[in-house]
């Protein structure tokens, strides 16, 4: 989520910038203010919340007394494997600085160096700062000062000798990177300056990936609402068809897509990080739909080919067909992910790490059918390599069980490109990697909104990105889909979708207008819960219509919330995007309507039955907030 004026800026903005450059052509003398110049001001609205994110818009000089005793090597003498933690030192160091850092740079042949070449391209862009730029945007880094004995100099060597004596000594530093196979070879290098003001050292030599074309991160999504059906979906550096083989001697061939920068959105003025610096080759997508499956049971399976590999074997867990008595499930949103070795990227959740954590214990016990991603997925934003590093987290869950998903604005909105909303929240992907690595059983291509049955639930996943406005394709779409829910068959009806219609955050971050069009469909159609994410919080309503409680849950035994649909008002609203991103406060004013509001990074379990919804509300340690919806079968 981001600020709810950021579109505003954003269109403000873009005329101001062809101002700048305008007038920049007319007189050269011309000198903006340096936050103007190298556009920290629109690349931290949209796609930074640090220093380290607006990088590449700094001014890169040149390191001045260059150190001959200077070396940086790596703890890796052959090539690197699909996951590992490499150890890089810095030695020969005359003076530590807490401005010394690390980046990891991939493809190594990057240029971290003088960028006089893009000048033109980077004027559209607003910087009109004195040139070089650092041209590519490192995958991640780490300032030296991260060892404890860097600054203090407590690692020393003494370079020079005279009558005896140490004339010179040395200081030297170790910092530690997780590394995962992303294909293309890496390369470490040694910066002074921290992220302000930037100049190069030394660097390593390339490093190597021993299979840049192991098949990678398979995730399982469902096709239908059978459960004897199941995509996986991995990535490879190979664009030839591999397989996946399963049970007992069945297999699949893949189907293979990629995308390109060319597939990438931009605007003429300022060029996304998706279309320049944030690129990243996403190597060759594969995806294989098993079939000849049995509902709400488990399987095993591997993926790859004899010339590129095998996955490890891997069980599985199909999720119990829709019409049958029960499912058990997981639901969040805004999750993303963080550093395993407490590096600086471009955009870091930090609750990711505990809740997936906490979720795969989960996961452990079997009381897991599938799982429910309401928008703000990987929050890549235009930086292609992180998709991989979230998909690497998120392998022990979305390995094993049917993990869904829904659009948030950080996987679609782009100016120009067809979503509904203008921000430049995808940092120019504008939905095309999310639905290459998150294939749903959608009916087109960039019309994300689907049906999936499974259990007694009918969830209704839409689109909060794209035109859900009255007779729009989608608008009409909800409605028939809803309306032709047999009741019998699933009693329950969540709604899901990734921005909320009520939240009680401390800034506006709901649209009456979604609100006043979509609202009245789900109370047509006895929607018995909607659930959203946007909203970095938790936060559980009364049985809603048009912000008013037509009725209110009463307390059983055990003093949960129980609703009873059996005499239904309104749908039940839930926001649950309180999975990773940091988190977001609650206004002090507390509205009637607003029942249960926690902002602890968490996920919520989910259990139904043909008679009961129990929903628990969990962060890592302990249950935060309980209810359940009850109705009579007949009813």
């Amino acid at each position: 989520m981001e600020e709810p004026f950021s579109s505003c800026l954003f269109k403000l903005f873009f005329p101001l910038v062809l101002f700048f450059f305008s007038f920049l052509c007319l007189s050269s003398s011309f000198r903006v203010h340096p936050s103007v110049a190298t556009s920290t001001f629109i690349h931290r609205n949209y796609t930074a919340v640090s220093d380290f994110r607006v990088l590449n818009r700094r001014t890169l000089s040149q390191c001045l007394n260059p150190n001959p005793f200077l070396q940086i090597h790596v703890s890796k003498n052959s090539n690197l494997s699909n996951e590992e933690f490499v150890t890089v030192t810095v030695s020969g160091v005359l003076l530590p600085s807490p401005e010394d850092w690390i980046a990891m740079i991939s493809p190594s042949h990057s240029n971290v160096g003088a960028c006089l070449q893009s000048e033109a391209f980077y004027l559209q862009t607003g910087d009109i700062s004195k040139l070089p730029l650092l041209c590519h945007y490192p995958v991640k880094a780490k300032f030296v000062s991260s060892d404890p004995d860097y600054l203090s100099c407590k690692k020393k060597a003494c370079k020079k000798h005279s009558k005896g004596k140490c004339k010179v000594t040395t200081c030297s530093g170790s910092v530690s990177f997780h590394v995962i196979n992303i294909r293309t070879d890496i390369e470490f290098v040694f910066f002074t300056g921290g992220f302000h003001k930037p100049c190069v050292l030394k660097r390593t030599i390339p490093l190597k990936f021993s299979n840049p074309n192991a098949p990678l991160y398979g995730h399982l999504s469902s096709i239908d609402s059978t459960g004897t059906s199941m995509r996986l979906t991995w990535i490879s550096g190979d664009k030839e068809p591999q397989q996946v083989k399963y049970g007992n001697g069945k297999s699949q061939t893949s189907q293979v897509a990629t995308f390109s920068q060319d597939d990438m959105c931009s605007s003429i003025l300022i060029p996304s990080p998706a279309k320049d610096f944030g690129w990243h080759d996403p190597g060759y997508i594969h995806t294989a739909v098993m079939t000849g499956l049995q509902p709400s049971s488990t399987s095993y399976y591997k993926y790859g080919s004899d010339a590129v590999g095998w996955s490890d074997r891997i069980e599985f867990r199909t999720p119990p067909a829709g019409g049958s008595d029960e499912l058990k499930f997981l639901v969040y949103g805004d999750m993303g992910k963080a550093p395993l070795d407490a590096s600086a990227e471009h955009f870091t959740q930090p609750g990711s790490l505990s809740v997936v954590k906490a979720m795969v214990e989960e996961l452990k016990t079997g009381n897991v059918d599938s799982i429910f991603h309401i928008g703000d997925i990987s929050y890549a934003t235009g930086f292609l390599v992180e998709w991989e590093f979230f998909l690497h987290l998120i392998s022990p869950l979305a390995s094993r069980v049917s993990y869904m998903t829904a659009i948030g604005n950080h996987e679609r909105d782009y100016a120009d490109s067809g979503s509904y909303y203008p921000g430049p929240d995808s940092g120019g992907e504008c939905g095309v990697a999310y639905e290459t690595y998150f294939p749903m059983p959608t009916a087109a291509k960039d019309k994300p909104w689907y049906a999936v049955e499974q259990g007694s639930v009918h969830f209704t996943v839409i689109s909060t990105e794209h035109d859900w406005t009255e007779n729009s394709e989608q608008y009409n779409w909800m409605k028939k889909d809803m309306a032709s829910v047999d009741r019998s068959k699933t009693p329950w009806l969540i709604f899901a979708g990734h921005r909320p219609m009520y939240s009680s955050y401390l800034v506006k971050s709901t649209d009456d207008k979604f609100r006043d069009v979509v609202e009245p469909v789900l109370l047509a159609n006895k929607v018995d819960l909607a659930l959203f994410g946007h909203v970095h919080n938790y936060e559980r309503t009364c049985s809603i219509y048009k912000s008013q409680c037509l009725a209110m849950p009463r307390k059983d035994e055990n003093g949960i919330d129980t609703y009873d649909n059996s005499n239904y008002k309104a749908p039940v609203q839930a926001v649950v995007g309180m999975a990773g991103f940091s988190l977001d406060k609650f206004s002090l004013f507390v509205t009637g309507w607003s029942l249960s509001r926690i902002s602890e990074f968490g996920y919520v379990r989910a259990h139904a039955t043909k008679d009961e919804l129990m929903f628990v509300n969990s962060n890592t340690r302990k249950v935060q907030d309980s209810f359940r919806i009850t109705k009579k079968q007949n009813s």
